[in-house]
């Protein structure tokens, strides 16, 4: 059957639940991009293919809550060295400001470039004539040039979820071209700020030899690629209706309560990961209780860490060093009953992160480098009374829409313990202030508004070049 929408990402968005008596079905992951691109999956009759987690082959399309979806398997090998190996050991710390050291392995490179032909194959099967294919995010950087190669007659867009690196950082890949080719193959390719667009376009005049003007790549055959800008967001409104829920409500006084009802409660969520800056953050809380700002009576740190690829070496070694510090602060700064850091290294469900977000007097989102970070935007939408604070990384892509957050720069952890001590003492008028503009913002530009700027822009382009071509 040939579809009008084809989703293509890495991960499908439903996760796989087996019952007690062993039988596996599946469930729609939480995630917002799947809310955002539904209803335009509904009216051009969509179809999502992705990998639906672990080697099993051969498996059926199937549908969940009436969204087509396309299972794409990968075996073994493919798992260590396509999405362990080159996308997450290499082209993730190389997008993430070399933050750990990449690797690279010819015969990662090769899986990569495998899969992504897989990908390719089924996107090219299942668009109609002249059909609409969003590819999303950098495992999958070589499909929108492989799908031009299959099916010209494709509109193709491309979204990159994570930061795109500046040329200095980029060269060091050995198939740097290989990629930017790979991106070519869209007609809009999409980025969460415009110094990536603009990164982007460097290096293919510099690298590929295209000509550029400002936004736009020329390519030799005629064909226009537009780089932009396309900040994504998450469901303001359901984060806002879930907040409001009587038993989010209670469950987050129950948090208060079960912490001793401090003065105030710190809080961090994130997967556990390198570049969100876990380390430093606790750090600079611990030096705070230390230097008698305030007692754990006062104020206590709830941290979660999302457990986060444990096969890769490197989250492994990251997931001991946190182990180490949060049992030092808690033995060097906590009393009986009341540790300085409630640590949870676990994942939760979105009523419980909402419970979590209402608990939070002080939201604490501090990575090195992030593409965007949602988990400061849903702390925002969840503050239904307008108080709370944010202290934001100013490496992270939220920060050019959340500017009224306490913005920090990560790697000096004196100016972190200056924004946390500021955001502490910070008067109800100043936090309701800030967070009143912040909400503004992600109720006006929310996951649905960036989907349809997209899906509207890629649309737009190709009218634009048909209206050219006649």
């Amino acid at each position: 059957m040939a579809h009008d929408l084809v989703i293509v990402a890495n991960r499908l968005p439903v996760d796989r639940v087996t019952g007690r008596d062993g039988e596996t079905t599946w469930r729609r992951s939480p995630g917002g991009l799947v809310s955002a691109i539904e209803p335009v999956m509904r009216a051009g009759d969509g179809v999502w293919v992705g990998w639906p987690g672990g080697t099993e082959q051969h498996l059926e399309p199937f549908e969940i809550d009436g969204l087509h979806l396309v299972p794409l398997s990968m075996t073994a090998e493919e798992i260590t060295e396509h999405y362990e190996g080159f996308s997450n050991a290499t082209l993730w710390p190389l997008y993430h400001d070399v933050v750990a050291k990449p690797e690279f392995h010819r015969e990662w490179w090769d899986a990569y470039t495998r899969v992504n032909e897989r990908f390719a194959e089924h996107a090219a099967e299942l668009a109609a004539e002249g059909a609409t294919v969003w590819v999303h995010d950098y495992q999958l950087q070589l499909v929108p040039q492989m799908l031009r190669e299959r099916r010209p007659d494709l509109r193709i867009g491309f979204y990159l979820h994570i930061p795109f690196p500046p040329a200095e950082l980029f060269q060091q890949l050995p198939w740097r071209r290989q990629i930017l080719e790979g991106l070519l193959g869209a007609d809009l390719i999409g980025f969460q700020l415009p110094g990536a667009a603009q990164n982007f376009v460097r290096l293919v005049r510099q690298r590929v030899g295209h000509k550029t003007h400002r936004d736009r790549v020329h390519l030799p055959d005629g064909r226009e690629v537009r780089a932009a800008a396309f900040p994504i967001s998450i469901d303001a409104a359901g984060f806002e209706e879930l907040a409001s829920s009587e038993p989010v409500a209670e469950r987050a006084a129950a948090i208060r309560e079960a912490l001793g009802n401090p003065r105030k409660i710190f809080l961090g969520i994130d997967r556990l990961d390198y570049t969100k800056g876990i380390h430093a953050r606790l750090r600079a809380y611990g030096e705070l209780v230390r230097d008698e700002h305030f007692s754990v009576e006062d104020a206590v740190f709830v941290q979660v860490a999302v457990p986060s690829r444990e096969q890769v070496e490197q989250y492994r070694i990251l997931r001991d060093d946190i182990d180490r510090l949060v049992g030092r602060l808690n033995g060097d700064l906590g009393r009986i009953g009341r540790p300085a850091i409630s640590y949870l290294h676990s994942s939760y469900p979105r009523e419980e992160m909402a419970a979590l977000y209402r608990a939070a007097d002080i939201m604490v989102v501090t990575p090195y480098r992030d593409g965007m970070n949602l988990v400061a935007k849903e702390y925002v939408a969840c503050r239904i009374e307008e108080d709370g604070a944010l202290v934001l990384s100013e490496f992270a892509g939220a920060a050019d829409e959340l500017r009224q957050a306490w913005l920090v720069n990560p790697y000096d952890i004196n100016g972190m313990k200056a924004a946390l001590l500021d955001a502490y003492r910070a008067e109800p008028k100043e936090l309701s202030r800030r967070m009143k503009a912040m909400r503004k913002q992600i109720a006006q530009h929310d996951v649905k508004a960036w989907a349809d700027s997209f899906l509207t822009s890629l649309a737009d382009d190709g009218a634009d070049t048909d209206a050219r071509d006649s």
